[in-house]
This record gives structure tokens, sequence and C-alpha cells, in this order.
């Protein structure tokens, strides 16, 4: 009977669980996920007010409970966790499925002033991700500068411009909530490097932005025809056309006079954060010009726009793994059709999946055919992999210095979300620290029934 330990429990890390009992019939999958929680980036990226998508969860969690599947959470894998040598002892192969960690940085002068953030950084702060970092960043501010022109730089000029009664009824935390309705920001730039036609945002999630109550989407008719693509869009893709004429239109039609504004600037390079008073205070832009090769260069044109906070969008990037090989250049891990390589190699037992495997591109169901790929490599493997013989993975992890929280630790600390937004006279409402989750995966054996079956 092959033992599988999944490393990562967001879509990749379930969906490679999902192939496996689907290809092998008797296969027993260990999900593992340094968290308490599964869903990963479902639970922990997605917008707050996305709930068509958050609701995929529901999907996941199908997969994590199915009988031969299961979640085990707070399992730290690599430096200060289960060493990548011990797992493999533990099982007969191991899928590492852990994303793209990292934020890629600007490279420029300020950076990492006070006010300065990864948009990464604010989500975690949304979503109530325990290693949030951000906190005090709204008062005082007025303008801020989102750069980037992809989905989450959308995501978080669109959560920057809801108000409270927009925010309350989704599952953020309640000091994100707080702060945001407290928020004195009524100006808020997206900034692109680029033009209109190389934005990376999707057409459905530009146009929310215009559904803004009390907000102006401000859009320059100047700067969008520096794209050539722009005056004749026929050329284009079907998706970008369409965004093409989203930006025509609010290009077109007068301010309101509404009480924010989001500005959407393009063909504009940050190239310094200045400081104000000890903390960011403007983004000085230099202006950009199509370079007929698809990049852009400079024009030496400066143009300081305001912000006392600064948000960054510029992409992933995937981080080492303490015991797994890794190529520097691409942020991923080396593999042959998933199975990962040493010294070009193909290593015995050890896979990887999503992000981490082929960088961070795509969309959420992107996943599904990279773990299929994937598991369709295990299982031809599996033969050879059955050799050894293996004690429980349970009981070997606890040894190992592992405290796993089971599927009935994750239904407590659902519980207590339920529970503490009842309070609060909200629904659902995320536990906010690493103590809160867990003292309520600690309670498990108080309240309710886990039917999740355990394997043998």
């Amino acid at each position: 009977m092959l033992r599988v330990a999944v490393v990562g429990s967001g879509p990749s890390g379930v969906y490679t669980a999902q192939s496996l009992v689907q290809q092998d019939p008797e296969v027993l999958v260990d999900v593992l996920d340094r968290l308490p929680c599964p869903y990963g980036l479902v639970r922990y990226g997605v917008a707050p007010d996305h709930e068509k998508i958050k609701s995929l969860q529901q999907n996941l969690r199908t997969v994590l409970e199915h009988e031969r599947v299961r979640f085990l959470g707070g399992v730290r894998v690599g430096a200060g966790g289960v060493p990548v040598e011990r797992l493999r002892e533990v099982y007969h192969a191991v899928v590492y499925c852990v994303g793209a960690a990292a934020d890629r940085r600007l490279g420029i002068p300020g950076e990492d002033l006070a006010g300065s953030w990864s948009a990464t950084d604010f989500v975690a702060w949304y979503s109530a991700h325990p290693d949030a970092v951000v906190d005090g960043c709204l008062p005082g501010a007025r303008s801020a500068v989102v750069i980037g022109v992809g989905n989450v730089a959308v995501d978080v000029t669109r959560i920057l411009a809801r108000g409270a009664a927009e925010l309350t009824p989704t599952d953020m935390p309640q000091a994100a909530l707080t702060a945001l309705a407290a928020s004195e920001v009524t100006e808020i730039h997206m900034v692109g490097r680029r033009g209109p036609s190389q934005a990376r945002f999707t057409t459905k999630e530009l146009r929310e932005l215009g559904g803004l109550p009390d907000t102006d989407v401000v859009v320059d008719e100047a700067e969008l025809a520096l794209d050539p693509a722009y005056r004749d869009p026929s050329a284009l893709p079907a998706a970008q056309r369409r965004n093409i004429e989203v930006l025509r239109g609010w290009a077109a039609a007068p301010p309101r006079g509404l009480r924010r504004r989001i500005r959407l600037r393009f063909f504009l390079r940050p190239v310094e954060l200045l400081a104000a008073g000890g903390r960011v205070g403007a983004v000085r832009c230099e202006r950009t010009a199509p370079d007929g090769l698809g990049g852009v260069t400079g024009t030496g044109v400066h143009e300081d726009v305001d912000a006392q906070l600064v948000l960054r969008s510029v992409g992933y990037r995937g981080v080492p793994l303490e015991g797994l090989p890794f190529d520097a250049e691409r942020g991923t891990v080396p593999h042959l059709a998933g199975r990962v390589l040493r010294d070009g190699a193909v290593a015995p037992g050890e896979y990887v999946a999503g992000w981490i495997k082929r960088g961070p591109t795509g969309v959420i169901g992107t996943n599904r055919p990279c773990a299929k790929e994937t598991v369709t490599s295990l299982v031809e493997d599996a033969p050879a992999l059955l050799r050894r013989e293996l004690g429980e993975p349970l009981a070997l992890l606890r040894a190992a210095g592992a405290e796993p929280v089971e599927w009935a630790g994750w239904l407590a600390i659902e519980r207590a979300e339920a529970e503490l937004g009842a309070s609060l006279g909200r629904g659902v409402v995320k536990l906010p620290d690493w103590a809160a989750l867990r003292a309520a995966a600690g309670a498990a054996g108080s309240g309710g029934q886990d039917t999740h079956r355990q394997h043998p």
C-alpha cells in the first residue's frame, strides 16, 4: 500500500491528493501544511469580498475528507521542522506543493521606508494570515500607490476603496475591518510601467473597480494612447481587447466628483520612494515609452506621485526549502515531469507540483493538469517505491518533533471562527494569529464529532 505525503494544502496540493486517489485505488495520502488551516491561498490569498472564488474551499474540503486522505496541519518541513530526509524515510513518496512564497522586489531606493509594503503583506493582514506583519499602515495615509497592474494589484486597490458596510459581511479579521473603516485614503494610483495592452489583470477584475460605491475611476486618454495597440486593438487577444474597451470607456467619462478616486496610470516606472517625516511621502516615477520590442525604455522625464502608503505587487518568487535542490534563477525546484532532479538525476520518491514546479504562472485551475502530470509520474514509479516497509507516518512524525493538527483540530478552528463572528454580530470571522489558532485547535475534543476517517 503506497503512502504519500503532499506538502502544502493549497489548490496544487489538494489537486495532487485528488489525482492520487483517482489513479491509485489503494494509496493513502497525508496532506501536510505548516499552518493548522487548510486551503492555502484560497483561504489566505483570495480577497474576502470574492465569495464565489472562496467557495472553492468546499471543493477542496471534499478531497480532504476522502477516506484515504488525511490532513495534518501544523507540520513544518525543512528548517526548524521535519527534515526533508526524514520525511522521505516516513513515506514512500513526497510531493512538494509549497508555492512561491516570496515577493519580487523593485530594487529601488526607499523601498524599505515605513509605509512601503508588499501587496502580499497587505493581503496577509486583511486575510488574517498568522504570519502577517503589517500593522498601523493606514493611519495618516491620504493617498496610496499600488505598483503593478495584475489581479493582486486590483484586489488591494479594491479593498482600499471598499467601505465598512461592504466588508463587514466578509470573514475579514476585526482589526483589519476596523482599520479600513477608519481609513482616510481617498486617492489610489495603480501604476504600471508598460501599456494597457500588456496589463495582466483580467477584465472581470478590472470592471469591478467601476462598480465600487462612491468611487470614481479616472484614466488619462493621453497615457493610453501611448500604446500603439490601444489605438488599434484588433490584433490583440480577446481578453486584452476587452480590457482596452473598459479603459476607453472610463477615459471618455467625466469624473463624477465622488469621495474616492482610483487613477489607473500607465507607462510610469517607479525609480525611488521619497521620504517625508521618516516614512514614504511620494513615489518618483520615470515616464516610459514603448521600445517596439514588447518592452519599454526610459524617457528621462520624471513625475512624483503623492503617497503615504505604497503597495508593491510585481510578482512572486519561489524560495528554497532546506534539503531540496533549487534553481535560484527560475525560483523553482528542478524536475522532469514532476520528478525532482538532484544534480541532473531523478531523485527516487521526490516530486513537485504547482508554482514551485512551474513558477508563479496560471490560475487556480492550472494546478489540475500540473498535478496530474506529477501524479502520473509517481504512479509509474510506484512499484519501485513500494519495496520499502514503512511504519505509521503519524507516529513517526510525532517522534520527529511534529505536533500535527488533525482534521478535528481544523473543525474546532472553524467552530471558533463562527463563534467569534456571532459575538461581533457578523458572519464567520477569521482568527487573527497563531495563539488563537492553536488555542482553538487544542479544543478539538470539546464539541462536535469529527467524522473524517483516519488511515489504519
